[in-house]
């Protein structure tokens, strides 16, 4: 059992049980908090931010943050275990998202450790001659953070991680589904020095709870990632003077224009479509690809799709795993169904594997209005459509009120370059798929996908400000 990480001595207010996604399995049980709770947490930390001599100093995060990814980097196998284990993603995928966690942290002390005010350039006009002026750094204020199940450790680095960075304290809220890695990340900043109420986890006993930890006045920064129609809907209701940042889904697509190499566009397709059972919300959805080959290149990613290995997600060989709950099968089946009768090409998969696995699905020139033409899939299913001209692409690929990440496969530079200019995307992979990301690059969803800018070094500016002295001279 999990007790409450809580600035509070009350009891809980539950209890949650966490549960496999592949097989249903009990994997541990967490407390759940309350208004009541909620209330504690905020004021133990709105303390700490109003003490400020209590502030932790930024060599001392330095120290904090350094020997925390030191634990974590001899927990290596114990953390890829559990986030698989919890949030579904195969052991070698979810692998490389721990080292990815251990390389956010250390990402947090070098952007720490290179950040700095700046000088403003007073003097310059009679009024301000014998003035010179500066500014440095200080935290924001309270962070809550609301997180996302799909990178049930390193989307809680990114959130939590730059918090301490930046010196606020942070309450952290993370998805009902994965709570387990959230934990454990934070009892592994405690055991490097982080005082308690510097680092609470939330864990709702319902939604008046959560809502009540978000739209709280005391709250000085809210990060949150996860679905459009929750974010947007929370921003709505966020006290005034919070700041946030959003970060939702899109429906990315990937541009196939001549000349391009097949087999190269074709695994890194399959690879950036089926990771995570396309539950990322940077997946490739839909690829765009010349009338004359687009068939063919459809018929070679069914036959990529059917080679992948779907099973339990801390089996080695295991490239694709469940989906994060059961009513996902139902939504993602029930979309592709509606694309087959409304003329899409089934070439494979379109069928559930067991109660919790759908099989890897290739869709081919669904109709521009069905689901999985227009909404995010958050499943494995690919989409692949003709073109007669790219234009006819650009116009359909920036068709939808999301814009997110975006794929071109392309040898020429300039038809590339072209195609990068014309694509609404924050971001735009040049023969690589869409979901690539590394921390320390912006990640910005674009139009309903998101407010602000993500990425660790952006995410300790946001939960910063630049205050400024103003000095007259004699």
């Amino acid at each position: 059992m999990r007790d409450l990480m809580l600035a509070s001595d009350r009891p809980a207010a539950g209890m949650l049980t966490v549960t496999s996604p592949y097989d249903g399995r009990e994997l541990g049980h967490v407390a759940t908090a309350n208004v009541d709770h909620v209330e504690d947490a905020l004021t133990a930390a709105r303390a700490l931010f109003r003490n400020r001599d209590g502030w932790l100093s930024v060599p001392a995060r330095i120290e904090i943050l350094s020997r925390a990814a030191a634990i974590m980097e001899s927990e290596v196998d114990e953390l890829t275990l559990l986030a698989a284990s919890e949030g579904g993603k195969p052991c070698v995928d979810s692998r490389v998202e721990v080292i990815r966690a251990i390389d956010g942290v250390r990402l947090c002390i070098e952007s720490l450790r290179a950040e700095a005010g700046y000088v403003v350039p007073l003097g310059t006009t009679p009024a301000t001659t014998g003035r010179k002026a500066f500014t440095q750094k200080e935290p924001i204020g309270v962070v809550v953070a609301v997180s996302a199940f799909n990178h049930p450790l390193n989307l809680i680095v990114h959130q939590v991680g730059p918090a301490v960075a930046a010196g606020c304290p942070v309450i952290v809220k993370p998805a009902d589904d994965t709570p387990l890695s959230c934990i454990r990340f934070v009892e592994i900043l405690r055991e490097a020095g982080l005082p308690d109420s510097w680092a609470q986890v939330l864990v709702a006993n319902d939604l008046e709870t959560a809502e009540k930890l978000v739209t709280d006045s005391r709250v000085g920064f809210f990060s949150f990632i996860g679905s459009a129609k929750v974010g947007w809907m929370l921003r709505s209701k966020l006290a005034p003077g919070t700041r946030c940042a959003l970060e939702h889904g899109g429906a990315a697509p990937a541009i196939l224009a001549e000349p391009f190499d097949p087999g190269m566009a074709l695994a890194s397709v399959a690879k950036g479509g089926f990771y995570h059972a396309g539950q990322v919300c940077v997946s490739v959805q839909r690829v765009f690809a010349p009338n004359e080959i687009a068939e063919d290149f459809a018929k070679g990613l069914a036959a990529e799709a059917e080679e992948l290995v779907v099973g339990a997600p801390e089996d080695e060989a295991t490239q694709v795993g469940p989906l994060i709950r059961h009513a996902e099968l139902t939504r993602v089946s029930g979309w592709v169904d509606d694309a087959v009768a409304a003329g899409a090409t089934l070439l494979c998969g379109g069928r559930k594997i067991s109660a919790s696995c759908y099989a890897p699905t290739v869709l081919l020139n669904p109709p521009a209005d069905a689901k999985v033409s227009s909404l995010e899939i958050f499943g494995p299913v690919v989409c692949v459509y003709g073109y007669d001209h790219v234009a006819d692409a650009i116009e359909q690929a920036n068709s939808l009120p999301v814009a997110f990440q975006a794929a071109v496969y392309c040898d020429d530079i300039n038809t590339a370059t072209e195609l990068y200019r014309l694509l609404d995307a924050s971001a735009v992979m040049i023969n690589d798929h869409s979901a690539f990301r590394d921390d320390v690059m912006p990640f910005a969803g674009l139009r309903q996908s998101g407010l602000g800018v993500g990425g660790i070094p952006h995410t300790i500016s946001d939960m910063q400000i630049d205050k400024m002295m103003v000095l007259k001279t004699l």
